[in-house]
């Protein structure tokens, strides 16, 4: 059996790719800041909860070590997912909250790399997926933490795919454009307009003429997660309906 961490496992795309993950036969671990819900998720897929705050080396170590011993087996695959968005003008950030989006979503994954690291090579090889997104390319008003945060996920991608292929650990990324799930909901209260509103200006700037479902990424995680394709490495998958083409 092969397991599958995912962190960022409640909000967002976390359920959709666990569920993804779960039928593809993977044993799930799944990660979040304790919450009824991950509970619940991880007893409906037959998997494990492991909660942890991603922005704490300590608590990412101990939390791989537990998944570990209760499944018995060192993860085969990591999906990297943790994530905060906090959306404001820059010069009006909150310091300590701009902080927190690149604790979450760039040292969180960095974390949880190097906690996974040594069980990999030990097995012998696995598979990283990082969570990355459309704004990490392109940038986006409002949003200079997660854009920061999400275009260093990309050089992570990139780095860890020459560093660790040679391991037998494949790295890959995914970088979204919006998608319709609650962090839509964020955009659109930055925006002051409705999240009906903020969905449709979206599709607007996609040649498919509409925003991707949490399922849609959700497969293409589990693709770059194929053990049958090993020399997948380094790449950015781009699942945004054609907006930027892949232009990075």
């Amino acid at each position: 059996m092969t397991v599958a961490l995912i962190t960022g496992a409640v909000g967002g795309l976390g359920p959709a790719i666990a569920r993804r993950l779960a039928a593809a036969g993977h044993v799930v671990a799944l990660s979040d800041l304790p919450r009824r819900e991950l509970t619940a998720l991880a007893a409906e897929l037959g998997g494990i909860a492991a909660p942890a705050d991603v922005s704490d080396p300590q608590a990412v170590e101990t939390m791989v070590d537990d998944v570990r011993e209760r499944t018995g087996e060192h993860t085969g695959i990591l999906v990297a997912g943790a994530a905060h968005l906090a959306m404001a003008p820059f010069a009006e950030h909150d310091l300590d909250d701009w902080w927190r989006v690149l604790d979450v979503c760039l040292g969180g994954t960095f974390a949880c790399v190097q906690a996974v690291l040594p069980g990999m090579v030990e097995r012998g090889g696995g598979r990283m997926v990082l969570l990355s997104s459309e704004w990490g390319l392109i940038g986006w008003p409002g949003a200079t933490a997660y854009s920061a945060a999400k275009a260093g996920t990309i050089a992570l991608t990139k780095s860890f795919g020459r560093e660790l292929g040679p391991l037998g650990i494949a790295v890959n990324a995914v970088a979204p454009g919006p998608v319709d799930s609650a962090l839509l909901e964020v955009n659109a209260a930055a925006a002051g307009v409705s999240t009906e509103e903020i969905r449709a200006r979206h599709a607007g700037r996609t040649p498919l003429g509409r925003i991707a479902s949490p399922e849609e990424v959700a497969d293409a995680v589990a693709f770059l997660a194929d053990a049958r394709l090993p020399t997948l490495l380094g790449q950015i998958l781009h699942v945004n309906g054609g907006s930027t083409r892949a232009r990075a």
